[in-house]
């Protein structure tokens, strides 16, 4: 499996000019079965993260390298929706009706939950609402998701092997940790039926057993 790229979520990622944050999540394009970013945000500061295209990216000595500045990478699109909301108390026992100011640093009007503008009553508290990014039609993979056999939970995913010319993903890479005790366990795309809010395969734990270890 020496030609394939592996991609791990934790990996600490650096651009050409220093060290940019690490992998917090791997965006998986089913209809094409390929890797198409990497979700790669500095600690603690999730509005610096930013969604890596792969084409930029590469493996090396279980870190990730970067086709690009800190200025470059600074300027990608997010990896996650931050907005601030305020929510109000209305005078007379109304429901709380919330009023969202759009991402951080702005403060723009909105119109309130029940479509009828700015909400009435004293402001009472301040949220901030961070959602994840993924394209349309695609899906991610997280930190500790699980990867269930066809009769039962089998381990957690550490990432994916992919093919370094297509991006294509050939396998899915189980953390440490896992049933079976070897360091790594990697399963074929073809045994894979679902990536979507964990991991699904289409064999069993005795079949995942059985796959040869990586070299």
């Amino acid at each position: 499996m020496a030609a394939e790229t592996e991609f791990t979520i934790g990996a600490q990622a650096y651009c050409s000019d220093g060290f940019c944050g690490e992998v917090i999540r791997i965006i998986f394009d089913p209809a094409a079965g390929a890797v198409t970013h990497l979700a790669i945000e500095p600690k603690h500061q999730p509005e610096a993260g930013r969604l890596v295209p792969v084409e930029l990216a590469e493996s090396y000595d279980g870190a990730v390298r970067l086709r690009c500045t800190l200025a470059e990478f600074a300027n990608l699109d997010p990896a996650e929706d931050i907005q601030v909301v305020q929510g109000y108390q209305g005078g007379y026992g109304e429901a709380e009706a919330v009023q969202g100011y759009g991402d951080v640093g702005s403060f723009g009007v909105g119109g309130s939950v029940s479509g009828m503008g700015i909400p009435m009553g004293v402001p009472h508290s301040v949220k901030t609402v961070i959602e994840e990014v993924v394209p349309v039609g695609e899906t991610e993979v997280g930190r500790g998701e699980n990867v269930y056999a066809t009769d039962g939970e089998i381990g957690r995913v550490h990432g994916f092997l992919v093919d370094p010319d297509d991006h294509r993903a050939t396998h899915v890479v189980l953390q440490e940790g896992h049933l079976w005790g070897r360091k790594e366990v990697a399963i074929p795309m073809s045994a894979v039926k679902e990536v979507d809010a964990g991991i699904r395969l289409n064999i069993s734990k005795r079949q995942v057993e059985e796959l040869p270890p990586i070299e």
